[in-house]
């Protein structure tokens, strides 16, 4: 029966993994989705975490038996490459590539304990949990879309509110905020930044706008 014995390095990996996975899904699932609702996100962090805790993990104990020592070189150099990832489809948002950088960082920082006493690790992990919450407590951020308005004589400053109602008539949301980007007056069409009150989606903010258009906001 020794093929199913488990050794001492293994038992410390399955405890530090299961307090990784534990404490990414909280992050995951009750601080970020119960706001954002986004479930591509979310896939991508819980798998994210994981694979970049295995392989940390194990490339320490593979330089140990190489070297003599575990190279922490190699650890913060992989965390720089996934901390400065760029997917090559749509642009990651500031909060959601926050949070990416946030779980990669715990990811790194579990794998890496390895000669840390567990009460130690936790203590860590909930101070990452408390930080993220009270940040998402203190800021209440609000989704926003970028809108082609095409009733450009509400635009001006005498006739927000006027403004404001036609777009919670059409959009069917309490919008909060409105910006005034670009103005094209030859097809009568602005660009608007609109905040509102609810829940993102994955194609609130990827509207089909030209480079000069961006840079208005």
């Amino acid at each position: 029966m020794e093929f199913f014995a488990l050794s001492n390095d293994f038992s410390m990996m399955f405890i530090r993994l299961l307090i990784n996975v534990l404490v990414t899904w909280f992050i995951i699932d009750r601080l970020y989705f119960k706001k954002s609702q986004r479930r591509d996100f979310y896939f991508t962090y819980m798998l994210i975490s994981m694979a970049i805790f295995f392989i940390v993990f194990f490339m320490i104990f593979v330089l140990e038996d190489m070297k003599g020592k575990t190279s922490m070189g190699v650890g913060i150099g992989l965390f720089g490459i996934f901390s400065i990832m760029r997917y090559r489809t749509d642009a990651m948002p500031v909060r959601e590539m926050t949070y990416l950088f946030v779980i990669i960082a715990l990811s790194l920082v579990n794998a890496v304990s390895v000669n840390v006493p567990i009460f130690e690790v936790l203590l860590t992990n909930v101070v990452m949990i408390l930080a993220v919450w009270l940040c998402e407590m203190h800021l209440k951020s609000r989704p926003s879309k970028l809108i082609q308005y095409d009733r450009i004589e509400l635009i001006t400053p005498d006739r927000r509110e006027e403004l404001k109602a036609d777009l919670e008539k059409r959009l069917g949301v309490k919008v909060k905020h409105i910006e005034v980007g670009s103005i094209d007056f030859l097809r009568d069409m602005a660009m608007l930044r609109v905040t509102y009150e609810g829940t993102s989606n994955s194609v609130d903010e990827v509207p089909k706008l030209s480079k000069d258009q961006l840079k208005e906001f």
